[in-house]
């Protein structure tokens, strides 16, 4: 292709005011982070950035642009430089290459360079004539054409593309400060703890496992959705904090009505979270609960749930429904290990009849019976935390250790 360069657009970025340098600043390293290994070339302004391919794939770099947060669109363009007369003979090489027989198209010129002496319609309709005239497939149409050509005048050279894809949006991940995202195996957390990334917030995760009440590849699906999770983080790696949860499981089982499970469950993950988080200062929780989804997440459960903490709770995905969930999971290639049948505490043991309007009185009252504090201060304390990469390649089931016994293994 005739392409040389991908044009990088900003989004939100440009509304930030004194501090979009700052943002702009963070998306550049991000990008060149990301972009790390290719022999591309990453020229910044003030309002683009452009990507010279030197002959490398565009696909490839495309495939990295997906991993960066803050990009609202990009274009594959050819530069040349602003001379009107290569502006037409470039303009027909690339309508040669995109355009089939009878296809329709029109020109449209922005002319940053107010110091061009031609006006952008001037341009138009001479680069529009020439093509026109030199290739006998097109034909003009200016309200429903097949083609727009565009044409971006800025500084010594012009820009010509013909289409704009749409990337992930948001903002560089970390301008707004860092989250612990409470990660179960299953498809709504990943989704969630991506959402956040893409709003700024640089993610850690947490992970209560409860072997051997569960299976040992529960956790397994998690260290591998980080792994997918990390291409979106600001150096390919997150870190991942694995309670031991076994000990509050059981004594919950033990003490606590069925109906009332789920939510003293919640409760005390909430809490263990909310110190874990004070630890590694973060600033939020972050949660793949949807508004109804299932028993724990109505309004009413929600609230109960949320009382045991002051640090904020955020929920990417309180108004989505599952198919807008699913949807984003299979993009992010997170959906084929989400669903493989592997339990956590929160499923393995699912209540008949789960409450679906929890009193904190009550939760309160079965809270009693048993001395949740010590056992949540010993799960913080012994939570193992392993960085995952990338390229990380950790096997859960070596050995047939228990979870920490192996993270144990893994950190020596």
């Amino acid at each position: 292709m005739l392409y040389n360069q991908i044009l990088v657009r900003f989004g939100d970025l440009t509304l930030k005011g004194k501090n979009q340098k700052e943002f702009l600043r963070r998306l550049y390293e991000l990008m060149a982070l990301k972009m790390k290994g290719l022999n591309v070339t990453i020229e910044n302004t003030h309002d683009r950035i452009y990507i010279h391919l030197n002959d490398v794939p565009a696909d490839e770099v495309v495939k990295r642009l997906e991993y960066v947060s803050g990009i609202s669109s990009y274009s594959f363009v050819v530069q040349c430089s602003n001379e009107l007369k290569e502006i037409k003979t470039t303009a027909l090489e690339l309508m040669k290459e995109i355009a089939n027989k009878d296809t329709t198209f029109k020109v449209e010129t922005r002319r940053a360079n107010k110091n061009y002496p031609l006006h952008s319609m001037e341009v138009t309709k001479q680069v529009a004539g020439y093509v026109l005239a030199n290739h006998n497939l097109l034909h003009v149409d200016v309200h429903h054409p097949e083609v727009t050509l565009h044409l971006e005048l800025k500084g010594n050279y012009c820009y010509l593309y013909n289409t704009e894809v749409r990337a992930m949006g948001g903002y560089p991940v970390g301008v707004a400060g860092k989250g612990l995202l409470m990660l179960s195996g299953g498809i709504d957390s990943p989704v969630a703890g991506y959402l956040a990334m893409k709003q700024g917030v640089e993610v850690e995760c947490i992970h209560f496992e409860s072997t051997p009440l569960t299976s040992i590849e529960s956790a397994q699906k998690v260290i591998d959705l980080v792994k997918i999770m990390a291409r979106y983080a600001p150096k390919n790696k997150i870190n991942l904090h694995m309670v031991p949860f076994k000990e509050l499981h059981m004594a919950l089982l033990e003490n606590v009505p069925e109906s009332y499970n789920i939510t003293i469950m919640r409760r005390m993950m909430y809490r263990i979270a909310s110190k874990l988080a004070e630890k590694k200062d973060c600033l939020c929780i972050i949660n793949g609960e949807s508004v109804g989804q299932v028993a724990s997440q109505t309004l009413r459960s929600m609230n109960t749930i949320n009382s045991v903490t002051t640090i904020p709770v955020l929920r990417p995905l309180c108004t989505y429904d599952k198919l807008d969930i699913i949807a984003i999971s299979k993009k992010m290639e997170c959906y084929d290990i989400s669903i493989k049948p592997f339990e956590d505490c929160c499923t393995v043991y699912v209540p008949k009849a789960p409450a679906t309007a929890p009193r904190v009185e009550k939760c309160e009252s079965f809270e009693k019976t048993f001395d949740y504090e010590t056992m949540v201060n010993d799960a913080v304390e012994h939570t193992n935390s392993i960085t995952i990469d990338v390229d990380s390649d950790i096997d859960l089931s070596m050995l047939g250790l228990e979870v920490r016994e192996v993270i144990a293994e893994l950190k020596k």
